[in-house]
């Protein structure tokens, strides 16, 4: 489990193929200064299991299915990678609850300065726009941010402020980049509580206590 608050962003040192996997190492001094084999890291929101740590860069394996619904499938050497370790129990929760599941990948439609902050404009799939609220919470590439306005159906405004665009690797997106998402995660249960007692009202007749 994640807050979306980034600690550092690391930097890609090299992607190998490894069948139809691929080991990504990540130079981060500040993440791998508790880091074991074994833990968990998000990176750009991804939740990924650290396999070596050495010194300050730690290494993963990214499974076909991963690379292929995430923009991990696209990381080369050189990528700035925003980078979370697992929240530890009792700590503080500045962000939101954010699991490293990836429910899709967006794209950015526009990006706009206003004073001293950023306005990102994102293209939901629809997985993620379905239980996206106007000041929900929504995860970009793991970063925890309000949504700071509805602009179409499935597509929605996040505002960054400087510290948020200084500390992660959000400023270097370009309109039509593809980005990570995550979407609330109570809003994703709710949904699906709803399609299913939408199902068995469908299958089986009203629920018991209906009218």
């Amino acid at each position: 489990m994640f807050t979306g608050i980034v600690e550092e962003v690391g930097t890609v040192r090299s992607v190998v193929e490894r069948g139809d996997a691929r080991r990504i190492t990540v130079e981060a001094a500040g993440v791998t200064s508790d880091l074991a084999p074994g833990d968990s890291v998000a990176v750009d929101g991804v939740c990924q299991t650290a396999v070596e740590v050495s010194g300050s860069t730690f290494s993963f394996d990214s499974i076909a299915t991963t690379l292929s619904r995430t923009t991990l499938g696209e990381l080369a050497a050189g990528d700035p990678v925003n980078l979370e370790r697992a929240l530890a129990l009792g700590a503080r929760m500045g962000g939101h609850l954010v699991q490293g599941h990836v429910d899709g990948v967006g794209r950015i439609t526009a990006i706009e300065r206003r004073g001293e902050h950023v306005l990102l404009e994102v293209e939901l799939p629809s997985i993620v726009g379905d239980v996206t609220v106007l000041h929900g919470s929504i995860a970009l590439h793991g970063v925890s941010l309000t949504v700071n306005a509805v602009c179409a159906e499935n597509r929605v405004q996040v505002a960054l402020i400087p510290h948020t665009w200084s500390h992660t690797n959000l400023r270097h997106l370009a309109v039509g980049d593809r980005v990570n998402l995550e979407g609330d995660m109570i809003g994703r249960f709710v949904a699906h509580l709803l399609e299913r007692r939408g199902s068995i009202r469908t299958e089986a007749g009203p629920l018991e206590g209906e009218g």
